[in-house]
């Protein structure tokens, strides 16, 4: 036999991360891991959204842009209204033909999703995860569709980015996203094993706030496809030719093709813009067709669960965050994005934080209230 190695890139390391999530080393990870995954499907659209340059001279004149933009974290930031591209700047090191990993950011596509399914009337927000997945485990088996959506589920997945053994993290083996340690399993089985919290009798959240966790969207998505009887993979097809991609939605998968709804979709600046555009046109795709749904939207705008602090002037809803005007989502490492259904606009900030946890829950607010504020108009 010729002599091998495991693969460097997915080898869990002293600190408990695969290489390309520890922190020397993350930056080179989120700006390349649509080729680092093991598993991923690549999706292009038949038609792309024009963008124009129309630059709008007061976005780069803001002091919280040119602070924000200066930090050695920063990746990339994109301003978009209908066709026209209002601002976009990147780092040295990236560009705008470069994908960025969007990690939860992803979770968008799934409010999208279900959004559609609940208006077809194929999903019941009210029904419960056992009643569609008869195969899920305690974790979820009781839980409604609303209450996942929300993340309103109190159960034993843990995700303390703080802990490098949280669930969370060793939930990568079945992302395709670090090697195992013994047999790999499907993301199916995994989610699939989740149980009760300890001590716990049911899945009631008993803290008043949103608890996070990145499960919940994996197993909306098998719900959905269950119901909605197509493969999770054609609505990513169709979620591009919606967004009118340009260059191509990277989606990483287990190691059957399930699609990682949770993290897993790597997009460039502008093209994660053409994303949440989706979302600011109220689930319209660019051919005015419907991909989402306004009245979920609308739905989710009003309700939700209230997120701990320091987001705690925002609600968690239908796998989104929202302040009541705009919808958006952050992704682990330092990532945003806010679409604004009532002005258009839609605004990301792509960055990559390097300390150890490769998270930092101060980080986020200063960067949600510039892109609200630039996307309120």
């Amino acid at each position: 036999m010729p002599p091998t190695h495991p693969n460097p890139d997915l080898s869990v390391g002293p600190d408990r991360h695969p290489r390309w999530n520890s922190a020397p080393n993350r930056r080179w990870g989120f700006h390349n891991l649509h080729r680092v995954a093991r598993y991923a499907q690549t999706f292009r659209a038949a038609r792309v959204l024009d963008l124009r340059l129309s630059a709008d001279l007061s976005i780069p004149a803001r002091d919280d842009v040119r602070r924000l933009t200066a930090l050695p974290w920063f990746s990339a930031m994109a301003v978009t209204e209908g066709n026209r591209l209002l601002y976009e700047a990147y780092a040295p090191d990236f560009g705008p033909d470069a994908p960025h990993s969007i990690m939860s950011i992803s979770k968008l596509a799934a409010h999208l999703i279900l959004g559609r399914l609940c208006e077809d009337g194929k999903i019941g927000m009210d029904e419960t995860l056992g009643e569609i997945l008869p195969w899920i485990g305690a974790g979820y088996h009781g839980a409604t569709v609303q209450d996942v959506a929300d993340m309103n589920v109190h159960n034993a997945y843990d995700e303390d980015y703080t802990n490098p053994d949280t669930t969370a993290f060793l939930h990568e083996v079945a992302m395709g996203m670090r090697l195992p340690e013994g047999p790999e399993p499907a993301n199916r089985d995994f989610l699939a094993g989740i149980g009760l919290a300890p001590g716990a009798t049911d899945t009631r959240n008993p803290t008043g706030t949103c608890l996070y966790k990145s499960a919940n969207t994996d197993v909306l998505m098998l719900a959905a496809e269950a119901r909605g009887e197509r493969p999770l993979r054609l609505w990513l097809a169709d979620l591009a030719d919606a967004a009118g991609i340009e260059g191509a939605l990277h989606m990483g998968t287990d190691r059957q093709g399930m699609p990682i709804f949770s993290g897993g979709i790597c997009l460039t600046a502008r093209d994660l813009c053409r994303y949440g555009a989706v979302l600011a046109r109220k689930g319209q795709g660019i051919d005015g067709s419907p991909f989402g749904s306004a009245a979920f939207l609308e739905a989710t705008r009003r309700g939700g669960v209230p997120m701990p602090a320091p987001r705690a002037h925002l609600r968690y809803s239908n796998q989104s965050n929202t302040d009541g005007t705009w919808v958006g989502h952050g992704g682990y490492g330092g990532q945003y994005l806010v679409a604004n259904p009532d002005t258009g606009r839609v605004a990301c900030f792509l960055s990559v934080l390097q300390n150890e946890a490769g998270y930092d829950a101060a980080y986020y607010p200063p960067i949600i209230e510039m892109l609200a504020a630039i996307c309120a108009g």
